[in-house]
């Protein structure tokens, strides 16, 4: 019984029915696995965060090739002038004053087409397309990570409602069995104590019960916290089932992971950033090549000799080129430290595989490792059941103790336990190695 109740005392998930024969609350919801996960997509926080996230490199990417644009501007102004003051016997005479025309307007515009810059446009939208694959695949990791906390809490909630049956047949089951062993004290056949021992039993196996009805109450709270429900709303998971594939090799997962792996290809991103922003740095010593112009209306004419004061018009269209020498010097050790980051990201992205191999390498060992205690675990079943039909007849014909009875029944049980716990186990590393090679 210590080894049953330690088994019992590892429930972390909940299942609730209002009686034994099926009495459900009029509140109480089935859910599907699939339903379970839409609900928890939609109520997922952190995923809401990494979609904003990926809507704003959308948006920013669009802002950067809106850059290949021309800048336009538009201008006017109105001014005042004064007189000029000549002086025509020195500094410290009196002037005379030089007629002007006071008021000067001007309106215009003006533009600037970037033609060559070292190509830093086209590195900073691809830049922008970089960061925007990572978003998404940050989006999409925060969706599989979801979907694999709601199927490990959906199938602690399909495991819990079988050992919960379990119980209970088990307590139906000494019941009638203590009833047998009592008849039998009553004729004189057995002693007190082995009606004391079964009732010890029972008892045990009672409070074992109520243990996991408040383990239950915990884990529903948990569950319904990731679906958005309320804390004390009734969730019923669909009937256990077998989704995993046993004929998919190691070498297949290895393959999957390194094709869809969230981790993997964020690394390989991480590492094409840090070259691009290298060429970005080599660029700053580059050239500056660019079309510009201007048009404007101005009043008076004072660009040309004679002025006059009446409205006109000039365009100018021309070729900027710049060059920054100091670059030249500047730049250097930018360069040096920009190569060293991608040496750094290389090494990283390889660190990345690595761990990537093995988390695909222990998860398939561990699936593999559920699978065959599926197995066992069924022959177990298999030999505990005729172990306790075989001792109970001996019991009943006085050739066994009231112990080996008690053992036979919790063998029977325990065995009924590993193997619904395996095939949860089995089915729980199935959806964390697809998780580990992003294709949950």
């Amino acid at each position: 019984m210590k080894i049953y109740l330690t088994g019992l005392l590892m429930l972390s998930t909940t299942y609730i029915l209002s009686a034994q024969t099926g009495g459900l609350r009029n509140d109480t919801i089935r859910l599907s696995l699939k339903d379970a996960w839409q609900r928890a997509e939609e109520n997922s926080r952190h995923i809401k965060i990494k979609t904003f996230n990926a809507d704003i490199a959308e948006v920013e990417v669009k802002d950067a090739k809106r850059e290949r644009l021309p800048e336009i501007g538009v201008k006017g102004s109105i001014e005042k002038a004064s007189n000029i003051p000549i002086y025509e016997n020195g500094i410290f005479s009196k002037p005379s004053q030089h007629e002007v025309i006071h008021t000067l307007y001007r309106a215009g515009a003006d533009f600037y087409l970037n033609i060559y810059e070292g190509n830093k446009l086209n590195l900073k939208i691809k830049e922008n397309q970089t960061l925007e694959k990572i978003k998404n695949i940050q989006k999409e990791q925060s969706v599989s990570d979801i979907h694999y906390r709601t199927a490990a809490l959906y199938l602690e909630l399909q495991k819990t409602l079988i050992f919960r049956d379990l119980i209970k047949q088990d307590i139906a089951d000494q019941k009638i069995q203590l009833k047998e062993i009592q008849t039998l004290y009553k004729n004189g056949v057995v002693l007190k104590t082995d009606v004391l021992r079964v009732e010890l039993e029972l008892s045990k196996r009672k409070m074992a019960f109520i243990t996991i009805e408040n383990d239950i109450l915990i884990a529903m709270q948990k569950l319904n916290i990731i679906l958005g429900m309320p804390d004390d709303q009734v969730v019923i998971p669909e009937a256990p089932f077998n989704e995993w594939n046993e004929n998919t090799a190691y070498n297949e997962y290895l393959k999957l992971a390194l094709d869809h792996s969230f981790d993997y290809h964020v690394s390989e991103q991480q590492t094409e950033l840090s070259k691009i922003k290298l060429r970005q740095v080599k660029a700053n010593v580059s050239p500056k090549i660019g079309l510009y112009g201007e048009f404007y209306y101005a009043n008076p004419q004072i660009f040309l000799y004679p002025y006059n004061p009446d409205w006109y018009s000039l365009g100018i269209v021309g070729l900027k080129a710049s060059f920054s020498i100091s670059s030249l010097y500047h730049n250097t050790q930018k360069v040096k430290a920009a190569a060293l980051e991608f040496e750094k990201e290389e090494e990283i992205h390889k660190d990345t595989e690595d761990k990537v191999r093995q988390q695909v390498k222990e998860a398939y060992l561990r699936y593999q490792e559920a699978l065959e205690q599926i197995r066992v675990a069924e022959t177990n079943v298999a030999q505990a059941k005729e172990n306790a039909r075989i001792t109970k007849n001996t019991y009943f014909s006085q050739t066994a103790l009231i112990t080996d009875l008690l053992d036979a029944d919790l063998q029977l049980l325990q065995t009924k336990f590993e193997l619904a716990a395996a095939k949860i186990m089995a089915q729980n590393n199935y959806y964390l190695l697809q998780n580990i090679t992003g294709t949950l």
